[in-house]
Order: C-alpha cells, then structure tokens, then sequence
C-alpha cells in the first residue's frame, strides 16, 4: 500500500517539478544556460540588435512549433490571431521581408499535426460529407493545374498554391480538431475579440490619425498612396493588408454578431453583440470598399428568409427603409457618397473599366478550358511571366480570376463548390435541434455566403486572414451538424444519410 501511494505521488508531480526541478536544476543545465547567455550576449553587442531578434524569435519559435504539433487547439487558436496581425507586423519590417512564411510554417505544422494523431486516433467519418468530397476535387484540380501547357512558368503555381492549396487543408484540420461545443465557442469569442481590436484600429485611423509606422508604410511607395487617397479621403486598411480585407471581415464579424443573437443567450449578451455590430458596421464604412456596401443588405436578406416571422419581417421593412433614404439623401460627406455610388454602378467608372476587361478577356477564357495556369495574374505573373498577355490583365474579381488561370471548367467546379457548401449548410441548419449549434451554424452561412458574394466585385478569399476564416467557416458547419447528431446519439446508418 505505502508503495502504491508513493507510486501515485510521483506521478502525479507538476511540470515545474519534472522540468524546472528535475530536469533543469543540473549542474551542467545551469551551465550550458550561462554559457549560452554569454554567447548570446557576446553576439548581439558584436552584430546588432538585428541578431538579436533573430535569436529571440529562435527561442520563441521553438516552443511554438513544439505546442503546435502536440497541441493542435494550441496550434489553430495562433493560427487564428497570426493571421489577423500577420500583415500588421510588417508595418515595422522591410517591404521585402517574406513575412507571409510565418504562415506557411503554421500551416505545414498544423497538418504535421494533424498525421501524428491521426496515426493513433483515426476517425475518418469526420471527413465523410459532401462538402468534404467536393474540397478534395477542388483542390485536386489546383493541383492538376501543374500541369497546364498555357502556363508560361511553373513557379507561378509554386507560389501561388502556398495561399490556395495549402490553406485548403486547414479545413481537414479543423474539421478534425475541433469536437466539443465549447471549443466551437471559444474560438467564435477570440475570433470577434480580434474583429474587435481591427476595428479600434481601424476607427483610430480615422479619427485620431495615423500612427508613425502606417504613415511612413502609406508613403513608402507614391503609387500606394494614389491608390487609398480617393475623393479626398483616405480609405483605411486597419491591421490588414488593405482596405478590402478590413471591409469584408468587418461584414464577415458584424453578420456573425446578428446570427449569434438568434441562440439561447441572455438579453445583455445580446445588446452587446448588437452594439458590436453596429461598431463593425460604421468602421466598415472608412475602409471606402463599395463592394461591402452591397453584401450587408445580402446578407440580411439571407437572415431575414431562415428566421421569417412577422417581427423579422417588421425588422427588415425597417432596415429597406433606412437603406433608400440613406442611398437617396444628398450628401456632401465623401464616406457616405461612396456609400452611395455603390448602389449606382452605371455611373460607377471603376464598374465600367471592370466591365470592359471582363469582355476583353471573354474571348480568352472560353478557348482555354483549363485557363492560363494557377498564378498566370497578378503579382505572381508579373514576376515570373512579366511579358505574358496574363500578366497585364487587372484580376479585380475572384470569379474572373478563376475563370482566367483555371478556365471555364475551373470556374463551374470552383461554383459547384461554393453552391454545395451553401445547399449543406442551409439544410443543417434546419435539422440541427440544439439552438447554440444552430446559432453558430447560421453565423458560417452568412460569412461563406458574404464572401461568396463579395468575391464577385473583389478578391475576397487571397489574403489573410479571409481565406483561414472561409476554410474554418466551412469546417464549423460540418462540425456543429456532427455535434447535434452526436448528442442525439442518432445512428451511423441514419447519420451517413445526411
């Protein structure tokens, strides 16, 4: 007996008595850790502080990647706030600084992650469901797109497949990671808590001004600043990479905070996701995106039809009405002119210009079934093909960005995709019982259904952190209608049926 109690006393010792005790108290640890501080020292008063933030970011990375593998929720809860702040952090660094490999390694990590449990925990039914099935063609065709003759060089691919293919995998990982109600939970309240500092910052551009760093960032290039002063305003970009990115997730976290309000949670709870909306909403405006003008009353339109009822009903005549006063009021305010513009695109020039390049490139796309080849526009083309016809060609909207690198084939999969998340989702939604899961199910619907229409105006899904959001949208639509089904106990046969 005393040996069993003793046998249990050690196992259950702390980590600071197995590690810090144990392991590191050692006489030759404590001098290893001195030596290294010296050297360390020694280093950065001989090389700079350059050197030094080298060896800081070694020592904090290693931890990390550590945490990352072993602990996945670890793992997708940074992945989450890095994606936010990623193109923030490069306000202090050189423009040349490949910041964007942060991601990658997270990404790479996360899916390393995932095959090592998978190894000893598999549960592969997680993956059998439609959306899942149409994900592996999509991106099954991304990767076929190596091969495409039209292609002028194979590193556009290379680079491009880093934010397309390689992010699609997230989904898997989150679609197996994520598993408890709580878990669901704690990552929709860190997900608006990030929304929420976007757009302090995104109001503090506005109305405080800029700080130092994003001023000398705007300035740094005279073609960037031409570009964001439009109309005598500057559009703000917050801590994303642009003013369409701040717009779009500004819609993305307000939708989110109007579906939440729909779950079983008390009435304070609710007039705080209220005044968050809200706040989402009005920030949304700085950023000067037209396009995000027009996904707010889509998207409402899409909540008013899943919760019709005669007090929604009221709620939405309400809503039209302050829409065409605020469409038809003469104004002098540049924000809500801009506002307005986006409900007239015939007197839109930057519709017209769209318009003529989406007919120019018409011809093209219908004699090219695969499309030019995955990264043949844009910044990628320009780089490696910059001589190309694909690489002059402005690529405003994700759709006729598909439809151009994938083809016409490319675009109706890439459209097939997109309409069976939205039919999957729209009908778990109504066969989900338990309200939270309800809640949060119709919160995804929303968000893919903005993007979806935002992507038509703009490219909506190749920044971060839109395209790890879309992916994690996606996965919590499965997941909620697996967690019903679970606390149901419905059967395998009857669950393989939906």
């Amino acid at each position: 007996m005393p040996t069993d109690q003793l046998r249990n006393s050690l196992s259950n010792k702390t980590i600071w008595d197995k590690v810090i005790v144990q392991k590191l108290s050692a006489p030759i640890v404590i001098v290893f850790l001195i030596f290294a501080g010296l050297s360390a020292s020694f280093i950065i008063a001989r090389e700079g502080y350059v050197v030094g933030l080298i060896i800081l970011c070694g020592i904090i990375a290693l931890p990390m990647a550590y945490a990352t593998v072993a602990y996945p929720k670890f793992g997708i809860i940074a992945l989450l706030v890095i994606s936010f702040f990623i193109n923030y952090s490069s306000r202090f660094l050189p423009e040349p600084t490949p910041i964007g490999l942060v991601m990658d390694v997270m990404t790479y990590l996360l899916i390393l992650g995932f095959f090592v449990k998978n190894k000893n925990d598999k549960h592969w039914e997680y993956f059998k469901n439609p959306i899942t099935y149409f994900t592996l063609i999509w991106l099954g065709y991304n990767i076929f797109e190596i091969l495409n003759p039209s292609s002028p060089s194979i590193l556009e691919w290379v680079y491009t497949v880093r934010t397309v293919g390689f992010i699609m995998l997230m989904y898997f990982v989150f679609l197996y990671h994520i598993r408890t109600k709580e878990f669901i939970k704690l990552l929709i309240k860190i997900w608006l808590m990030l929304e929420v500092v976007a757009a302090v910052v995104g109001f503090q551009q506005e109305h405080i001004g800029l700080f130092g760093f994003e001023n000398e960032w705007l300035h740094r290039y005279p073609d960037r600043f031409k570009l964001l002063f439009i109309g005598g305003h500057l559009r703000k970009w917050s801590i994303f990479s642009d003013p369409v990115v701040y717009a779009y997730n500004m819609v993305a976290a307000a939708l989110l905070c109007i579906a939440l309000m729909f779950g079983p949670i008390t009435n304070r709870k609710k007039i705080i996701l209220g005044c968050m909306a809200a706040f989402f909403f009005t920030v949304m405006l700085y950023s000067g995106t037209r396009a995000s003008y027009v996904i707010i009353p889509a998207g409402l339109s899409m909540l008013f039809i899943f919760n019709f009822n005669k007090k929604v009903l009221l709620f939405a005549i309400l809503c039209a009405l302050m829409l065409i006063v605020l469409i038809r009021v003469p104004t002098s305010n540049p924000t809500l002119a801009r506002f307005q513009s986006a409900f007239r695109p015939s007197k839109d020039a930057s519709f017209e210009e769209r318009a003529r390049n989406q007919e120019r490139i018409k011809p093209y796309i219908l004699s090219h079934p695969i499309g030019g080849g995955l990264g043949s526009v844009g910044i990628w083309g320009q780089r490696f093909a910059p001589n190309s016809y694909l690489a002059q060609f402005p690529p405003d909207s994700g759709y006729v960005r598909v439809a151009v690198e994938m083809g016409w084939i490319g675009l109706l999969l890439y459209c097939t995709f997109n309409f069976v998340i939205m039919y999957k989702g729209i009908q778990y939604f109504y066969l989900i019982k338990d309200p939270a899961l309800k809640s949060y199910c119709l919160g995804m619907i929303l968000i893919i259904f903005a993007f979806d229409i935002g992507n038509y105006p703009q490219q909506a899904l190749v920044q971060y952190p839109s395209n790890i959001l879309f992916y994690l949208a996606m996965a919590i639509i499965n997941i909620t209608m697996r967690l019903d089904l679970q606390q149901r106990k419905i059967k395998p046969a009857i669950r393989g049926q939906i």
